[in-house]
């Protein structure tokens, strides 16, 4: 882990309240990886006092790092406002990031809502290994959905809508069941409550599919010192900072 003052290099409103801020922050750029995630504090004196954990949506050369996230909180909308050459705290990166294996050819990635932040960047890195993505993209509305520029062309862009606005009406859960067969491997970001779809989905189907999610918390510190964000797994309590936030499926839900 490496504490940096990273310098706003840029902030896009990408659709709706979601931007893309990307910072000068050379120390960070190392072991970074998709899944991993970083803390970031506005300023030494600022408040609110504690940190906000942020997923690295990815890396840039010239050491900067990028996050996409929706300003919905104090944190997230002051940010957002932040004028460029403005420096902010950031420390990481932390936690484990997802597993790929090599030889899994076919990848499922499943987002939902904001959850799309950390897997655009699992879905550039796959393709330019020559894997197969396809990529559930779930959201309430049309209006909530990211735009189709964000990814690769190559990866495969499944879109569903709660309110049947744009792509397959209804939840992610259903186009992830039609999908894992043909997946070697799965990944997910999204609310709780579609993990525990998915995981219904896995149990019922009795797939073997390997599918590991990441867990979203709150967190004080990153650092597994508080123990704040401790949850209960299939081997006992454990810490999403340090032992996540990847997890196997089913050793959550």
């Amino acid at each position: 882990m490496k504490v940096a003052k990273g310098r706003i290099v840029s902030t896009e409103r990408l659709f709706g309240s979601t931007y893309l801020t990307w910072f000068d922050a050379p120390p960070l750029v190392s072991g970074a990886s998709p899944g991993r995630f970083l803390m970031l504090r506005l300023d030494a004196d600022s408040d609110p006092l504690l940190p906000r954990p942020m997923s690295y949506h990815g890396v840039r050369p010239g050491g900067e790092v990028g996050i996409l996230y929706e300003a919905r909180g104090r944190v997230t909308a002051m940010l957002s406002q932040k004028p460029v050459d403005t420096e902010v705290l950031l420390w990481g990166p932390l936690g484990r990031g997802f597993s790929v294996r090599p030889r899994a050819k076919n990848l499922l990635l499943v987002a939902g809502g904001m959850g799309v932040a950390p897997l655009v960047w699992l879905a550039e890195g796959a393709v330019a290994k020559g894997k197969n993505v396809t990529f559930v993209i779930g959201a309430r509305t049309a209006a909530l959905l990211p735009p189709k520029s964000l990814l690769p062309p190559q990866v495969k862009v499944v879109v569903v809508t709660e309110d049947g606005s744009a792509g397959h009406p209804g939840l992610a859960t259903r186009l992830f069941e039609e999908h894992l067969p043909r997946a070697n491997q799965a990944f997910a970001c999204g609310p709780h409550a579609m993990y525990e779809s998915m995981a219904e989905v896995v149990r019922r189907t009795r797939s073997r599919t390997s599918v590991q999610v990441l867990l979203e918390t709150p967190m004080a510190c990153g650092t597994g010192l508080c123990y704040g964000c401790a949850v209960e797994t299939r081997k006992g309590v454990r810490q999403v900072c340090r032992d996540g936030p990847r997890f196997g499926l089913l050793d959550v839900f």
